[in-house]
């Protein structure tokens, strides 16, 4: 008869669940959206994306002057001619200022068995507010 009617008693603790938990409180603070980080970031994929497939035009119609000039044609023509392996991948990036992110980023297959390249790239908006590439990686 006890063990019966511990078993009872057992059980309605099961069904109406303990008083108390183990998990831990939620008290991670809401996320604020940015539509200027995920444009920043979509235009980092556009860029990244041009260079996986080895589309010289886009990937260079997105750098600023400052960024051309940085690199000679020689360079530039090197950099967007990966092997046929090439990878790519964004790490969460961060507001430098108002008009800036700088994404982490690793390159894969930047050339015949080289190791992957962890480098940043910096996204700027433009007055026209275009996204483009300040800095190669």
């Amino acid at each position: 008869m006890r063990f019966r009617s511990a078993c009872i008693l057992f059980s309605c603790f099961l069904l109406t669940g303990p008083p108390f938990s183990f998990a831990r409180p939620n008290r991670s603070r809401a996320r604020v959206i940015d539509s200027s980080y995920s444009s920043a970031l979509a235009a980092a994929n556009r860029f990244l994306h041009a260079w996986q497939t080895q589309d010289h035009e886009t990937g260079i119609m997105m750098l600023t002057d400052v960024a051309r000039q940085q690199v000679s044609s020689d360079k530039l023509q090197e950099f967007f001619s990966p092997t046929d392996q090439a990878a790519y991948e964004i790490q969460r990036g961060r507001r430098m200022n108002g008009a800036e992110y700088v994404f982490p980023v690793v390159l894969f297959g930047t050339m015949q068995d080289s190791p992957p390249r962890p480098c940043r790239l910096v996204i700027m908006r433009t007055a026209k507010d275009e996204w483009v590439v300040n800095r190669l990686p």
